[in-house]
C-alpha cells in the first residue's frame, strides 16, 4: 500500500510514502535551522500508532547542517522508544561524510538504496 503526499518548504521538499507499513520520508532540498520544525515534524509520526521503521531518503539532499543530525537522532530515540527503528537510505557523498564525521552512520543504519534500508 502506498499513500504520497507532498508538502513543499522553503529549501525543502518533504514527501511520505509507505511500503509495507514502513514510512520512508523522502527529503529533496537543504536541510538547516530554518527547516528543522517542518523535519522534525515529517520525520516523528504524528499518531500514536508508530510504524515498526521508518526509511529516510536524503538522494535529494545537497545539504545538511546540525540541525539535521539533531532531527535525524531525535527520531532515532523515539522509534527506539517505541521499539521500531530509523534508517537512511541514499545520502549523497557531502551529506554522507556529514553523517561519518560526527559517527551518525554507527548509530542509524545507512544504506546505498532504499530497497536495502526496507530489506528485513
Amino acid at each position: 500500500m502506498t499513500d504520497t503526499h507532498g508538502a513543499a518548504r522553503p529549501g525543502l521538499s518533504i514527501d511520505h510514502t509507505t511500503v509495507d507499513d514502513i514510512r520512508v520520508v523522502i527529503l529533496r532540498g537543504e536541510i538547516d535551522h530554518a527547516v528543522t520544525h517542518e523535519l522534525t515534524e515529517a520525520l516523528l509520526p504524528n499518531s500514536s500508532a508508530t510504524p515498526p521503521g521508518t526509511v529516510v531518503d536524503l538522494s535529494g539532499v545537497t545539504f545538511m547542517d546540525s540541525s539535521g543530525i539533531n532531527a535525524l537522532i531525535a527520531t532515532h530515540q523515539a522509534m527506539s522508544d517505541a521499539q521500531g527503528w530509523l534508517r537512511i537510505a541514499r545520502a549523497q557523498n557531502p551529506v554522507l561524510r556529514v553523517l561519518q564525521l560526527v559517527g551518525l552512520d554507527q548509530v542509524i543504519p545507512c544504506h546505498p538504496t532504499v530497497e536495502q534500508a526496507l530489506a528485513p
